[in-house]
C-alpha cells in the first residue's frame, strides 16, 4: 500500500475507534504505531476519571501532614467543607474551597488563632453572631475564628457554608464602595478644614495615590501617630507625589 494511503486509513482507524469508544463507553486494547501502520499489540489505555467534587486534594492532605500548628482544626475544618460539596485545592499557598470553580472560603492558620474566611461573607447572614471582619478597610470577606477544634460545631459551620454556596449559585456580588468614598480619619479631616491648599492638592491626586494616603493614615492605631502622620506626608501632597514616590 501506497505510504499515504496507510497514514490516511490509519488515521481514519484511529477515527473510528474513538467513535465507537464514546458512544459504547468501552476502551480500545490495542494502539497503533502511526509511523509503521502497525499494531503494537493488545495494550490497554488508562481511561481519565474526573476527580469528584469533594474528594480530597493530594496537595491540600500535603499541607494538612506539614502543618506545625491547628493541624487538627485544619482538618475539622476541611472535612465539613467537602462534605458540603466543595472542591479544594492550595491558593495563596492555604486550603481554598471552591463551588463550580468560583472561590467560596480559605484556611487562615494564624498565631492567635485558625480561621474560616468566606470571600463574600458580607452576602451571609451571621445567624450564629460569629463572623469577624479581616479589617476596617475590608468590604467583602469575613471569617470564623476558632482556638480549638471542639468550637467547630459541625451544624453552625454548615449553615454558614450553605449560605455561602447559595450566593454563589445566585451570582450575588459584594458592592463595593467607590475609592472616593473612603471615610478619612478625624485628624486627616481636621487638616484638611485648616489647611485648604492640603485639601485642594490630595484632592487633585489620582485616585490610588489619594486611597494609598487615606489608608497609611488610617492605620495608625493612636490619634497622635496619625497626626504625625499627617504632617510627614503633607510636603509629599502638597508636592503632587505619591505615597512611594521619590
Amino acid at each position: 500500500m501506497h505510504p499515504v494511503l496507510a497514514r490516511v486509513d490509519v488515521a481514519a482507524l484511529f477515527l473510528r475507534c474513538a467513535t465507537s469508544e464514546q458512544s459504547s463507553g468501552k476502551c480500545p486494547r490495542w494502539v497503533w504505531n502511526r509511523r509503521l501502520g502497525a499494531p503494537l499489540g493488545r495494550r490497554r489505555i488508562r481511561r481519565y476519571h474526573p476527580r469528584l467534587m469533594n474528594t480530597p486534594n493530594p496537595t491540600v492532605d500535603a499541607f494538612v501532614n506539614r502543618a506545625k500548628s491547628w493541624r487538627d482544626e485544619i482538618q475539622k475544618l476541611r472535612t465539613l467543607l467537602l462534605a458540603c460539596g466543595l472542591d479544594e485545592d492550595i491558593k495563596w499557598g492555604k486550603p481554598c474551597f471552591m463551588f463550580e470553580g468560583a472561590n467560596v472560603a480559605i484556611i487562615q492558620p494564624f498565631k492567635e488563632f485558625c480561621a474560616l474566611m468566606f470571600f463574600k461573607g458580607a452576602l451571609i447572614e451571621d445567624t450564629h453572631g460569629l463572623l469577624r471582619s479581616q479589617g476596617e478597610h475590608t468590604q467583602s470577606a469575613l471569617r470564623l475564628e476558632f482556638t480549638s477544634a471542639a468550637q467547630i460545631k459541625k451544624g453552625v459551620l454548615q449553615s454558614y457554608v450553605k449560605q455561602a454556596i447559595a450566593v454563589e449559585k445566585e451570582g450575588l456580588k459584594v458592592e463595593f464602595k467607590a475609592k472616593h468614598e473612603l471615610e478619612l480619619p478625624a485628624e486627616l479631616t481636621a487638616a484638611l478644614e485648616k489647611n485648604g491648599r492640603l485639601a485642594t492638592a490630595l484632592q487633585s491626586l489620582t485616585p490610588g495615590r489619594r486611597r494609598a494616603y487615606v489608608m497609611h493614615i488610617t492605620s495608625a492605631k493612636q490619634a497622635q501617630t496619625r497626626a504625625a502622620r499627617i504632617e510627614k506626608c503633607a510636603p509629599l501632597i502638597l508636592a503632587g507625589k505619591g505615597l512611594n514616590d521619590r
